[in-house]
């Protein structure tokens, strides 16, 4: 039974990892098709390339997630203390008009597409979301620098941001 559980718990382990560690977006991500607050279409790639050149900060969150909510003042502490970089919202929101709503109910400042699918859709499966608010933070050239926080005050968003500023 011990044998198990040390097993079951070093796959875990190499798992977690492994989602840690992702440095580029899957095909299907990038191919993933959003939609822009003018209630456009855009493929992630397409929004991701906009910003080239610059640090992105995701926020994956929705207006009907009280976790999300919660993280917000946070997020705001961050876009304070790193005013230069981009904060792209990507919303699990259900509707257009409810994310919308969301948007200028909770003030939220930045840049902001919806999944047209939810958590459960191509964009969430892609990037293993499995809870939400989830940050991401992208290098300048595109590349992932952290695949994976669900905190906005994590250890892990300052230390990139300031490995990034350097």
């Amino acid at each position: 039974m011990k044998k198990i559980l040390i097993i079951l718990v070093t796959v875990f382990t190499l798992v977690s990892c492994e989602a840690q560690s992702k440095k580029e977006f899957t095909k299907e991500a990038l191919e993933s098709v959003m939609t822009s607050k003018q209630n456009e279409t855009i493929t992630f790639s397409e929004i991701i390339n906009q910003y080239k050149g610059k640090t992105v900060f995701i926020d994956v969150w929705a207006s009907w997630c009280p976790d999300c909510v919660k993280g917000m003042p946070k997020v705001k502490a961050v876009q304070e203390k790193y005013p230069d970089i981009v904060y792209l919202f990507i919303s699990m929101d259900k509707n257009y008009d409810a994310w919308i709503k969301g948007i200028a109910k909770y003030d939220v400042v930045g840049e902001h597409y919806l999944t047209s699918d939810g958590m459960k859709g191509v964009f969430g499966k892609s990037i293993d979301l499995d809870w939400i608010p989830r940050y991401m933070i992208v290098y300048k050239e595109g590349n992932i620098a952290l695949y994976k926080a669900i905190e906005a005050d994590d250890i892990k968003i300052e230390e990139t941001l300031k490995k990034l500023e350097k």
